[in-house]
């Protein structure tokens, strides 16, 4: 019914949804590809954009982490049980705080803090560190409070004191699995230095932006094979990083152990440890953000003068924001549908595990890994393409409205959840399934009673995290003009109504917090 309805809104079955004036536009799209842009000028220009795009994403990731390490620990229960005393009012007060700034998207963050600090290299730092601090504090707290707490109670109750009792046992068992949700994270925000981009911030999407809007498409496509570039190699080298330091496979929705069977080597660790510093040097230096603007005077006068335009919030229209209200809900549920049957589709494909693997070379071998390189491919272009900029090109011959937006984030939500299903069916525990194979039963028979019992509440966790992340991400399409609360967003800017825009965004806020708690919820009943 959910899904009738959100095509009932889409306007599926009214008729009138493409623009055939714009197949040319495609055309003209597509064989650009085939003649990116290679001036030299031009690549020094990819190149700095690429820079630039690494380098914001490493801070804010770096800010982030420690955001997250922090907040992660208070807004866990078990620290606040370790204490001895009433948990439940200050736990529930750091959650419920943490909350707000995970519920607004990092685009709508990087516009709050242009007013305050102008178009400054920190407020990318900033737009990526706050949202994605919060999500990580949120992660971290599940992972300690789903950490064995054995040996911590064993120290509490020899008199330890509890932040000692914590740090030399529930720290040391968690922090294999917030290093390995790091990687997960610095590729997120790759994707929203990208985003970012668009409301002036600089990078690849900054640049990709402008040529879009200039009908450039040899330039688009030179710095779209450059964000690709460097969401593959992050994706790799994370994926290499992982596997020698032996740590679990990236998770935002349940913890793993990790498997300590063989221990990493002390010299990768270092080299690793060396690199991930000279990175972050690097990454400051390059982008020169200006710190001193926290403690300037005239910072605290922009953000009096911000509060005094935001407040109060002006509550008129609310048929208005109702109607937009589902429209974003419906054009997330078509999004996360769309991107649910993709990802289960090309999971399987993209896996590099298979019943009839085998070291010795065969036809059939060689073409499994065409298969899986093809499949790994694809689900690479979909995630490392920022929502907007696929929004921008199925507006090409869409007329402006929710499906457009719906189809660019289930592509770009397909990428991202069909490489952590991969994943999943990757780690399965194979004896099981030859168990089955060995009692004849067929291929079909192995995947329906043994793969897919198996994977299935593992995908269906993915599917409702993403959700949540669908539902902000709603803002960043509605800006170029898919519809839902982000067009309504996209005016109340243009005509500087902050008074209007902040009420956009409580009502936004409440419906990602509704959301939240379903899919927490249901997250919850499958564990």
């Amino acid at each position: 019914m959910l899904i009738v309805w959100s095509l009932q809104v889409a306007g599926i079955f009214q008729g009138d949804l493409i623009n055939e004036g714009g197949w040319s536009l495609v055309f003209r799209f597509l064989v650009a590809a085939l003649s990116p842009e290679i001036s030299p000028d031009f690549l020094l220009l990819t190149l700095d954009a690429t820079l630039k795009t690494l380098a914001y994403a490493v801070c804010g990731t770096f800010f982030s982490v420690a955001i997250g390490f922090v907040a992660g620990v208070l807004s866990s229960q078990v620290w606040w049980k370790s204490l001895g005393k009433v948990y439940k009012t200050p736990w529930l007060a750091i959650r419920a705080t943490l909350a707000i700034p995970r519920a607004i998207h990092e685009l709508i963050w990087g516009l709050f803090f242009i007013n305050i600090f102008g178009l400054d290299p920190l407020v990318a730092v900033l737009a990526i560190a706050i949202p994605f601090g919060a999500m990580t504090a949120k992660v971290f707290s599940e992972i300690l409070d789903e950490t064995p707490r054995e040996p911590l109670l064993a120290l509490l109750n020899n008199g330890v004191p509890p932040l000692s009792a914590f740090v030399y046992t529930l720290i040391p068992q968690a922090l294999p699995n917030l290093i390995s949700y790091i990687f997960y994270r610095l590729e997120c925000s790759i994707r929203s230095a990208a985003v970012l981009g668009i409301i002036g911030a600089g990078g690849l999407g900054y640049q990709i932006f402008l040529s879009l809007q200039s009908l450039r498409y040899e330039q688009v496509w030179t710095l779209m094979f450059a964000l690709l570039f460097l969401s593959g190699c992050t994706d790799f080298l994370s994926g290499l990083l992982r596997q020698h330091l032996k740590l679990p496979n990236r998770s935002p929705t349940f913890s793993q152990r990790p498997t300590p069977e063989v221990a990493p080597s002390s010299h990768f660790s270092t080299l690793s440890l060396l690199c991930a510093v000279i990175l972050l040097v690097f990454s400051f230096w390059y982008i020169k953000a200006d710190f001193t603007k926290f403690w300037e005077p005239r910072t605290a006068e922009r953000l009096v003068r911000v509060i005094q335009d935001v407040f109060p919030p002006q509550w008129i229209d609310l048929h208005q924001l109702l109607a937009l209200s589902a429209q974003t809900l419906a054009m997330s549920i078509l999004a996360m549908v769309g991107a649910a049957v993709g990802g289960i589709l090309l999971s399987f494909p993209a896996a590099r595990r298979n019943l009839e693997a085998s070291r010795q070379f065969s036809i059939d071998n060689l073409i499994s890994k065409i298969r899986i390189g093809i499949t790994r491919f694809l689900l690479l272009v979909a995630r490392a393409v920022p929502e907007p900029i696929w929004a921008l090109i199925f507006l090409f011959v869409l007329f402006p409205g929710i499906l457009p937006g719906a189809i660019a984030l289930a592509l770009h939500n397909l990428g991202i959840i069909g490489r952590l299903m991969a994943e999943v069916v990757e780690n399965l525990d194979r004896r099981p399934l030859l168990s089955l194979k060995a009692l004849g039963g067929s291929n079909s028979q192995v995947f329906l009673y043994g793969v897919l019992p198996a994977t299935f509440p593992h995908f269906l966790a993915y599917i409702l995290y993403r959700w949540e992340v669908c539902i902000r991400a709603t803002v960043i399409v509605g800006l170029v003009g898919a519809g839902g609360l982000g067009r309504l967003l996209t005016e109340q800017l243009s005509s500087f109504d902050y008074k209007g825009l902040l009420t956009t965004l409580i009502v936004l806020i409440g419906l990602t917090f509704v959301i939240d708690l379903i899919s927490g919820n249901l997250r919850e009943a499958l564990r």
